[in-house]
């Protein structure tokens, strides 16, 4: 499964920002990030049927993330943005069947895009 993140940046605390990825394939998809020096942390996941999703305990209720089929792709919309939320963020594609914040259970990996959140 070939992946493309886009859409990270520079933004102000308390700002929004929309991650895109696109998906050549269908997959249970998730976002996860990784600090300088930290290890890599799940964001959220979507699973084939988009009700399906789990989040983050630090990001729940400012993260949503959502899928487009008919577009291939899907959306990680971030708001309330912290300094804390920085990272390198990456999309990857699960074999699951449900949606998973388990890092093992991504095979297919993006590039990363890069969030900077100033203070």
């Amino acid at each position: 499964v070939q992946l493309v993140e886009s859409g990270g940046g520079l933004v102000q605390a308390w700002g929004s920002l929309r991650l895109s990825c696109a998906v050549a394939g269908l997959s249970v998809m998730g976002w996860f990030r990784q600090a300088p020096g930290k290890e890599r942390e799940a964001v959220a996941s979507i699973g084939l049927l988009s009700d399906n999703r789990t989040y983050g305990d630090s990001v729940k209720g400012r993260f949503t993330m959502s899928r487009d089929y008919a577009n291939k792709m899907v959306y990680l919309q971030m708001a309330s943005l912290k300094p804390e939320d920085r990272g390198v963020y990456y999309c990857a594609a699960s074999r699951r069947y449900w949606a998973t914040l388990v890092v093992e259970e991504y095979i297919d990996w993006g590039q990363g895009t890069q969030v900077t959140v100033s203070s």
